[in-house]
């Protein structure tokens, strides 16, 4: 390359009108546009080249002024229980981020990081063990989910945005990625296909209700009052659980989309009947839905996961007070399926190697 790429435009994360604007500032015609965006969103490929209806002299030009964002698998891993993949990507700068593709009835769903690291410290999860690196761009983001439709030839149907990092703390990223996602002209994944998971930073909740999008929004909640709250996430130290809520409320009135409610169940901590009684009497105004998480138990952290007989205990109670919950199926169990797991182990062990030398 004769440009640093520091210095070039990242074409992937151009909206249509953006790349139309950016080609007429270069003397080029506007429809061009179109079909640039459709090699990169729909044809999914990766390089200049592969555009055989763009002329060599534009081909060229757009190689000297951008950049195809086209992330490198590091490593894959399939369940041999459910089939489904874990990816591990490189990133340009040379960070890597994990991605999951699951296998549904319904469909591919993939779940994706939004965040090299992350820096809410929830205390049962491997992703924030190192903090945060940097935001995803969007092109990153999109091309998680491009990666994964071209390795398994299917298309992917469901996303999820529940990998490592806070959506919210990334969040006109994240606000482009899913316009884009859902455009007509690229994938057109369903906008209510798409949910997006945050702790709860309450202003961006409301910003988000503002949106006029149809996704669906999930709250990590994992706790009934805010001093157990406190324990597992520190992000409870600056909103209560009340502000949250409101937000919530507001998010309902304003899309008429059901939220979700997140709760990692962890033994002898948030996974009694008294404190399933507690969540109920929280919730029995909210017209939402509860998921259960079985934690995933990591090494550095003393959570345990709750056994099945609390788990149905938990859901039991709830259900007798009216509240709708599921219990989470667990994916990918033999293949490190905790979310930031296999980024850890990856970080960890080239950590070692560079002691080493």
């Amino acid at each position: 390359m004769d440009t640093d790429i520091t210095q070039k435009t990242d074409i992937k994360s151009l909206t249509l009108t953006e790349l139309k604007q950016m080609l007429e500032e270069m003397g080029e015609k506007g429809f061009r546009a179109k079909q640039i965006y459709e090699w990169l969103h729909v044809k999914l490929v990766t390089d200049f080249e592969q555009m055989s209806n763009i002329s060599k002299q534009l081909r060229e030009k757009l190689e000297e002024k951008c950049y195809i964002t086209a992330l490198e698998t590091v490593e894959m891993l399939e369940s041999k229980i459910d089939g489904t993949r874990k990816y591990l990507f490189r990133l340009k700068d040379g960070n890597v981020i994990e991605s999951v593709l699951m296998r549904y009835k319904f469909g591919n769903s993939v779940c994706i990081s939004t965040q090299v690291g992350c820096r809410m410290g929830c205390r049962f999860c491997a992703s924030t063990i190192g903090g945060l690196e940097r935001v995803l761009e969007t092109s990153e983001m999109l091309d998680e989910i491009y990666r994964i439709q071209s390795d398994i030839g299917e298309r992917v149907s469901n996303v999820v945005l529940m990998g490592t990092g806070e959506p919210l703390d990334n969040y006109d990223n994240v606000i482009k990625f899913v316009k884009m996602l859902t455009d007509e002209n690229g994938l057109h994944i369903s906008q209510r296909n798409i949910t997006i998971s945050s702790c709860g930073i309450v202003e961006n909740i409301y910003r988000l209700a503002d949106e006029g999008l149809q996704i669906t929004f999930a709250l990590s909640l994992h706790a009934s009052d805010d001093d157990t709250r406190r324990e597992l996430m520190p992000i409870a130290n600056k909103y209560e659980i009340n502000q949250i809520l409101d937000a919530c409320r507001y998010y309902f009135d304003r899309t008429k989309r059901r939220v979700t409610f997140e709760y990692s169940l962890v033994s002898g901590k948030n996974d009694t009947v008294s404190e399933a009684l507690k969540l109920a009497e929280l919730l029995k105004d909210m017209q939402g839905h509860v998921n259960l998480i079985p934690v995933n138990p990591i090494e550095e952290r003393d959570f345990r996961q709750s056994d099945k007989s609390s788990i149905q205990s938990f859901k039991n109670t709830l259900e007798k007070h009216g509240i709708n919950v599921t219990i989470r199926r667990e994916m990918g169990r033999d293949i490190n399926g905790a979310c930031g797991q296999l980024r850890k182990s990856y970080r960890d062990e080239h950590m070692q190697e560079k002691g080493k030398n």
